[in-house]
């Protein structure tokens, strides 16, 4: 089958990333890229290898070559580009969140629902192998979970020197910890257990209320210096905890931190059940510990030929080749892709193993629920 023309816009640390995963995949090829000026577009043309470069990104979403488009902007550009893909009929894979707030990413829900194109975001942590084996062992031997707790921490906010655009609200949106990555835990932990969460309770804080902006803008995850810097005051968090309810009852919490030293990249959850403990650590991606009662602890490793078939269809190498964060990645987009081609040969999809835009505006809805119960200090109920 003929293999999908792709744009990507953007050519930061996102766009790169997923260049290199679509790159690993059979069903694609990558035919334009856009930046916010012509001459950044050229210079990642040439730098990646791409044929066509653009300096607006409008032009590229019109080029009839381009069937799909990869968001990899700002935050404060991926509603309008998302807006303007999916009303050109485009398949869209968006960078999370979807837009800057939940009123935006309603409207991209419906304009979605419209759509000739399929439409996913990118929280690619479900595509873990032992992530789903997690799920499948979970509806398969459990009859009910009790607790679920865990966090996603990170160091490289530590210092008030460290200095990045998503720093800035208007940049990034109301939220910064909890919609960049917090949006994660609550993603990957809802994939896992098949239920949504409906109810927030959350305490944020925010540990440098002042920063030091420096007059050379660096890339993320790049540290600061004081030197020839300026005072910005902060207003979004570093941090915080956040106890939730989902809809069948189960309860829930988890922890979040930019600011966390030694932790570079750390999703990590805990699921109590009756009949069994699973726990997942996204900085040792290859084990999954079962443990139990009345039985010896497990340690399930990232063989495909010790998980069930799903999961096995996402670990590409044998046992103790290990993958990781570009492998999820990689993962995301195969599943993305192949649900394109089966719907070009007018199969039926079913259930979509990646977060729609469906998902992907429930999440800004979670985000808004916790910022309004940090700010009411009370329960809050997530919009449906």
């Amino acid at each position: 089958m003929k293999p999908i023309n792709v744009g990507i816009i953007g050519t930061g640390f996102s766009a790169s990333s997923h260049i290199e995963a679509l790159r690993r995949l059979p069903l694609v090829n990558i035919v334009a890229i856009a930046s916010s000026s012509q001459e950044k577009a050229e210079e990642a043309a040439r730098r990646f290898g791409i044929p066509k470069a653009y300096g607006d990104y409008q032009a590229l979403i019109d080029d009839p070559d381009v069937e799909a488009v990869h968001n990899c902007t700002r935050n404060v550009l991926h509603f309008p580009i998302n807006k303007a893909v999916l009303e050109a009929g485009k398949h869209l894979l968006s960078e999370k969140p979807l837009a800057m707030d939940s009123e935006q990413s309603a409207e991209l829900k419906q304009l979605a629902e419209k759509s000739t194109g399929l439409s996913a975001v990118c929280f690619n942590y479900r595509h873990y192998p032992l992530v789903t084996e997690a799920k499948e062992r979970l509806a398969r031997e459990a009859k009910r979970v009790h607790f679920v707790y865990g966090g996603y921490v990170q160091d490289w906010l530590l210092y008030d020197t460290d200095y990045n655009w998503r720093l800035d609200p208007a940049q990034n949106g109301p939220s910064r910890a909890i919609a960049d990555i917090g949006s994660h835990w609550c993603d990957t932990v809802q994939y896992v257990l098949g239920k949504r969460i409906v109810e927030v309770f959350a305490d944020l804080c925010t540990v440098h209320p002042v920063r030091y902006k420096p007059k050379q803008e660096g890339s993320t995850f790049t540290s600061g210096c004081a030197q020839d810097a300026e005072p910005v005051q902060i207003d979004t968090e570093d941090g915080g905890s956040v106890l939730v309810h989902f809809d069948d009852g189960t309860h829930g919490a988890f922890t979040i931190s930019q600011v966390s030293a030694g932790r570079k990249n750390r999703l990590y959850f805990e699921i109590a059940a009756d009949a069994m403990t699973l726990a997942w650590d996204q900085e040792h991606p290859n084990r999954l510990w079962v443990g139990r009662r009345n039985g010896p602890n497990e340690e399930v490793v990232r063989d495909p030929a010790l998980l069930s078939p799903r999961a096995a269809s996402l670990a590409h190498y044998p046992g103790g080749h290990e993958e990781g964060w570009p492998d999820g990645l990689k993962n995301l987009f195969l599943d993305f892709y192949s649900a394109i081609s089966r719907k070009q040969r007018g199969e039926a999809l079913g259930k979509l193993p990646f977060a729609t835009i469906a998902d992907g505006h429930h999440t800004m809805t979670i985000v808004d629920a916790i910022l309004e119960s940090h700010r009411t200090k009370r329960w809050v109920r997530v919009a449906e």
